[in-house]
């Protein structure tokens, strides 16, 4: 990945911001943080239209300390360039901050980076969030319908409006599932245009 892409355009600016960064960076409340290499905090503009919210750091976010920077980072950038957004424009986060071992997403892990998700959602104050797979999904929105069911299709919140994805991953998976994650991604399009 080129530099340019992985650093993105700059993060939001501020004394709150760049606390909570350094307070994610720091964090030694669960164990995740023993094997890190980096906790992974932001990547997108400053006052972003949308955050999509994935669910844990593979091995090069972990490496390079940015959200969707390695396989499936390339597919939810050709995904994002696809629904015509500028990078000023979006956000992306993970509900957790540090790689899971081997892959695992842990819930355990997921109760105590929640409050840093939510922390970041309320500064960034986004009018969409993107959940991108099943873990995501269900954090922010517990009774949502299973993710095949509840993607592509919004879901209007207190705070912003929820459009639940496939997780990128998933697309690798199956034939099936980079369809549904194009169909998807069509009517992410669409829901922006429509305003």
């Amino acid at each position: 990945m080129s530099e340019s892409v992985a650093s993105g355009p700059p993060a939001p600016a501020g004394a709150v911001w760049e606390a909570l960064g350094a307070e994610i960076r720091a964090c030694t409340r669960c164990d995740l943080h023993q094997n890190r290499t980096h906790a992974v905090v932001y990547r997108g503009g400053e006052r972003p239209r949308l955050v999509f919210v994935g669910e844990a750091p593979g091995a090069e976010e972990d490496r390079l300390g940015l959200p969707f920077v390695g396989r499936s980072g390339r597919r939810l950038d050709e995904g994002i360039a696809k629904v015509g957004l500028e990078p000023a424009e979006y956000g992306i986060v993970n509900l957790l901050k540090c790689r899971p071992p081997a892959n695992v997403f842990s819930r355990s892990a997921a109760a105590t980076c929640r409050p840093y998700l939510d922390r970041q959602l309320a500064i960034l104050e986004p009018d969409l969030v993107v959940s991108l797979g099943a873990q995501a999904l269900r954090a922010l929105d517990p009774e949502a319908p299973p993710v095949t069911r509840a993607v592509g299709v919004p879901r209007p919140k207190e705070r912003w409006t929820l459009f639940p994805l496939l997780h990128p991953a998933a697309t690798f998976r199956s034939r099936r599932n980079l369809e549904m994650w194009a169909r998807d991604i069509d009517r992410l399009r669409e829901f922006l245009r429509r305003g």
